[in-house]
């Protein structure tokens, strides 16, 4: 019913759903299935939210087929409190200690929600997601997980169905998940959506060179991407934080000031990955990929 998700209007309201994707529900178990469908016009023609449409297009040319392309989404996101929108472990209309203690953190004082992780990590490895890591965030009530190796269109699949599981999860804990980029003011971590990638060809020997072919070809449409990377993207890229400024393209290695990291291990086998660090954490993975 398109006109009562603002995606129709009431003397048209039907959306035409399209299945493209199953994974097993972990919720109601069983033979129960969740379904990835993008959307339609009754006239065929994708509707303007659905972004997966175009990117399957491109991913199905042989070219890049061929070229076997590997994403790992890194997907932060922040806990907050249900009624103040304030983070979770966060004193009421306060502050907590500087960040330093909270990265990848232990302890009733500096990790927030652990229960809340664990239960999405275990509910994606479930449902078979390419889930492969957690990790608590710099700013404390921030988390990241990371859906990856994934091929192609499937790691936009699955990144949506893992943020629906985590959204499901957060309701039943009671506690709301926030994809803003920038959800406290001032001196906190922002949050994003790093988007690491490869081909077959970065990944064999002299993928080094391909690799750094790729990152000036981004670099020249540093411009065009930026709006393409998430809302309210500004109030993240700063050139503070672990992020390069919105206005600036530069890249290097080990680098988290940047905003495109290569690793010290692609660099010296000479092959690999690199990752572009400027995606926010709201972003629509099937227009970034």
């Amino acid at each position: 019913d398109g006109s009562s998700t603002g995606q129709a209007p009431g003397e048209d309201s039907e959306v035409i759903l399209y299945p493209q994707a199953i994974f097993k529900d972990p919720f109601r178990r069983g033979n129960n299935i969740l379904v990835i469908c993008d959307a339609y016009t009754p006239a065929g023609e994708p509707i303007p939210t659905n972004k997966r449409h175009a990117a399957a297009k491109t991913f199905s040319h042989p070219d890049v087929v061929a070229e076997v392309p590997w994403y790992g989404i890194e997907q932060e996101y922040t806990l907050l409190q249900k009624d103040i929108k304030w983070p979770i472990g966060w004193p009421v209309g306060g502050y907590p200690g500087p960040q330093g203690p909270y990265y990848c953190g232990a302890g009733a004082d500096k990790a927030f929600g652990r229960d809340i992780v664990d239960a999405h990590y275990k509910a994606c490895l479930y449902a078979g997601i390419n889930i492969s890591g957690i990790n608590g965030e710099v700013m404390p009530g921030q988390w990241e997980f990371q859906v990856g190796p994934a091929v192609g269109i499937s790691a936009g699949d699955e990144l949506w169905v893992a943020r629906y599981i985590l959204e499901t999860i957060t309701e039943i804990a009671g506690v709301v998940v926030s994809f803003d980029p920038k959800p406290i003011q001032g001196d906190w971590n922002g949050a994003g959506a790093h988007t690491n990638y490869s081909t077959k060809s970065m990944r064999e020997d002299g993928g080094y060179e391909k690799i750094k072919a790729a990152i000036e070809k981004l670099g020249k449409r540093h411009k065009e991407h930026i709006p393409a990377y998430g809302e309210g993207n500004e109030r993240r890229l700063t050139g503070k934080h672990e992020t390069a400024d919105i206005n600036t393209f530069l890249w290097g290695v080990a680098n988290r000031g940047a905003s495109i990291r290569v690793g010290r291990d692609t660099e010296k086998a000479g092959k690999g990955y690199f990752e572009d660090r400027r995606p926010a954490s709201n972003m629509d993975p099937y227009v970034v990929l």
